[in-house]
């Protein structure tokens, strides 16, 4: 196991916008480098992803999702993956936030990793800017 205090250097190439906000968090959380904000944020994701892992066992759920409708193909794709889930989704609701972006709220029961599975499906196409599953098990 590599030891936390190794550091290895990579590159990103990264959006200026999304640069740009950031950095605005990095500031107002008084991090004192770029690198500590991304150490940090990398922690919080593989802690998400571990969390999201542990979802098993008949759930109730509710998916909340951000993306950008103009790009390209995207509307299909989000209502391709939705109908390969009908087994599991119960409803959705659309909503329009500005005049490029939506939020969506999807309803889902079933078992715990199919509903990670539609979450992971969403959250891997471009233009979707976040997703969001929280489930509660089903109690008998």
């Amino acid at each position: 196991m590599v030891n936390e205090t190794e550091l290895s250097r990579i590159g990103i190439s990264l959006p200026q916008l999304l640069l740009e906000k950031f950095d605005e968090i990095i500031t107002i959380r008084g991090y004192s480098s770029r690198s500590e904000g991304i150490r940090d944020a990398i922690r919080a994701y593989i802690t998400h992803y571990q969390w999201m892992s542990d979802v098993k066992g008949e759930r109730q759920g509710v998916i909340t999702m951000v993306y950008d409708h103009t790009q390209r193909g995207l509307m299909q794709t989000l209502l391709d993956i939705q109908h390969d889930y009908g087994y599991v989704i119960q409803a959705s609701l659309h909503s329009h936030v500005t005049h490029d972006r939506c939020l969506e709220v999807i309803l889902l029961r079933g078992e715990g990793t199919e509903l990670k599975h539609v979450a992971e499906r969403l959250m891997s196409q471009k233009g979707v800017e976040s997703v969001k599953l929280t489930t509660i098990p089903v109690q008998g």
